[in-house]
């Protein structure tokens, strides 16, 4: 089971080659093994906020676009649960403050797995495992 940051998602999904190799390769991994593809629903609404300010251009509609990925066999959408909401907010040590990045490590850290992220400010927090 991995987990994937807002960008990691758009880049697998859109084939894009900034996703890292390593990166593929983890993914790949868990839809070889029957594994888990977890994306936050709070990437979700990262997604449709950037395509509704044209931030971000999809090859669909958000909605259709979300709902091809929420029917691909290994992914799948985590609620935001008042559990992970809480722990968002008691993060161990330093971390930035951008909530929705709150709430992705704490589903992470909650599911006890690795964070698929190139984001250099949660790939340096300690108190989660990540893959770049």
């Amino acid at each position: 089971m991995i987990v994937l940051d807002t960008h990691a998602l758009l880049w697998w999904v859109s084939g894009d080659k900034q996703l890292s190799t390593k990166a593929q390769k983890a993914i790949e991994n868990e839809q070889r093994g029957n594994g888990q593809v977890i994306v936050s629903a709070i990437t979700a609404w990262e997604i449709a906020m950037l395509a509704s300010k044209g931030q971000l251009v999809l090859s669909k509609d958000v909605d259709d676009w979300l709902a091809t990925v929420d029917a691909i066999e290994v992914v799948e959408f985590a609620p935001v649960t008042q559990e992970l909401a809480v722990q968002s907010v008691r993060l161990p040590g330093d971390f930035h403050p951008d909530p929705a990045d709150r709430m992705i490590v704490a589903l992470a850290r909650h599911l006890s797995a690795s964070l698929v992220t190139a984001d250099s400010k949660i790939r340096a927090y300690r108190h989660v495992k990540t893959i770049w």
